[in-house]
């Protein structure tokens, strides 16, 4: 009876008879005296029954699993060659842990040779310092909008009563915090920081400013104010972006006006040039007021929610980043108020855990999807009857953010505010002169 057996050489095989692999066992047990002593004390303890079972088994085990003794010169060729498969596979990991060691390093020093460069050719073309679609990509690839969920579900967390006075006092001296115009001064009255973050405001703290057509709708930080010229809004001084790639497809409107070359003619209500386009940007900061009230009489008709990114709208990253209203995740409120078109927009940031709207029970803003690839918008027709009154409270955000109207009103309008001036909720934006 033939059986198979594999030696330690790769890819050999070869026949052998069951007679001559027992005497090459035989030949090596009489080499090994201690292991044949082993076997027999271990035979001799057994049962006679049993002796000569386990002895048949043993034998077989043996024969199957005997692997017979190469040459001297066979076995060392043998041995070199694992020698040398093993230092090569320890090569390998040892040059791919230094890759996966160091690789952060190296894209670290090159971004900031690349910062570098721009910069200087920024300085040298007297333009200003945005960022380039190489520093854009990398800057999306940061996991920002998981960060903001996990510090809204941190937000959300009970605070023990004994430690609020400690944590919403840090907080409140490292912002600024003005408690004093709180409905509730003491910090031990908020069970969250999300509960600390959209605190409501005393009455009489906030006049409405009842003579001026439109109002500061928060309290925050102007970053830009002007006309909207050739369908362009500027988000700083020196970078713009488009207003239909921040509106979107103008679904809303008349199918004659859909189809319009210009985007600006077509938003507006006037056919003809008694009335143009403003913007105004307002940045509330993690200390400001949260809460956002409506900035006119205004009727909203329509609503988008765009899921996008969650950057940073500071100014620092405004300046840097252009287009960056058109790619954070924002909710958009358009309708019409006395004089035209009225678009009312909270742009979502990073940390910004959810932006709510009290009217709108259905919006929910960063949300988990898993691994698919949402919707870039959602779309929304409101029901008549929810116009805003001038004041009244629309929403709140849960962190910082940001806050974009766009509006339609007459040539003689001008804003009675300036880029950078800090204003508070009820308070002129504008007036129209004539």
């Amino acid at each position: 009876m033939v059986s198979y057996w594999y030696p330690r050489g790769r890819f050999l095989i070869k026949p052998a008879n069951f007679r001559q692999l027992h005497q090459k066992r035989k030949q090596q047990e009489s080499k090994l005296p201690a292991l044949k002593n082993f076997r027999q004390n271990s035979s001799q303890k057994a049962e006679s029954g049993d002796h000569t079972q386990r002895q048949t088994q043993a034998n077989v085990r043996g024969v199957i699993s005997f692997k017979p003794s190469l040459s001297p010169t066979h076995s060392c060729h043998l041995n070199n060659r694992h020698g040398l498969q093993r230092e090569r596979g320890n090569a390998l990991l040892r040059w791919t842990g230094f890759l996966l060691k160091w690789a952060p390093v190296g894209i670290c020093v090159f971004g900031a040779i690349e910062w570098q460069l721009n910069k200087q050719n920024c300085i040298k073309n007297r333009t200003l310092h945005t960022a380039t679609q190489f520093q854009s990509k990398i800057y999306s690839l940061l996991p920002l909008r998981l960060i903001s969920r996990c510090w809204g579900w941190l937000a959300s967390c009970y605070v023990p009563e004994s430690v609020r006075p400690f944590i919403f006092g840090l907080y409140a001296n490292t912002f600024k915090v003005n408690l004093g115009e709180a409905l509730y001064p003491d910090l031990k009255h908020y069970k969250t920081l999300a509960e600390f973050f959209t605190r409501p405001l005393r009455d009489g703290v906030r006049t409405i400013d009842a003579d001026a057509p439109l109002i500061s709708p928060a309290d925050g930080k102007i970053l830009h104010l002007g006309k909207a010229c050739r369908s362009l809004i500027e988000q700083v001084k020196g970078v713009n972006y488009n207003i239909a790639d921040f509106l979107g497809p103008t679904t809303w409107l008349r199918e004659s006006k859909q189809n319009s070359n210009n985007d600006m003619n077509a938003l507006k209500y006037a056919t003809n040039d008694s009335t143009i386009l403003y913007h105004c940007v307002i940045y509330l900061a993690p200390g400001d007021y949260h809460r956002f009230h409506s900035p006119a009489n205004f009727d909203p008709l329509f609503r988008r929610h765009f899921t996008g990114d969650l950057f940073s709208v500071s100014p620092r990253i405004a300046t840097w980043l252009p287009g960056l209203f058109c790619l954070n995740e924002r909710v958009l409120y358009v309708g019409e108020w006395e004089h035209g078109f009225f678009s009312f927009t909270a742009v979502g940031a990073t940390n910004v855990g959810s932006v709510q709207i009290f009217m709108d029970a259905e919006l929910k803003t960063n949300q988990w999807v898993g691994f698919k690839n949402p919707r870039s918008f959602y779309d929304l027709t409101i029901d008549h009857g929810n116009f805003f009154k001038k004041g009244d409270l629309i929403g709140q955000f849960n962190m910082g953010s940001t806050i974009v109207l766009l509006f339609e009103a007459p040539v003689g309008f001008e804003f009675k505010v300036k880029p950078g001036q800090k204003i508070k909720v009820g308070q002129c934006l504008g007036h129209i002169l004539y």
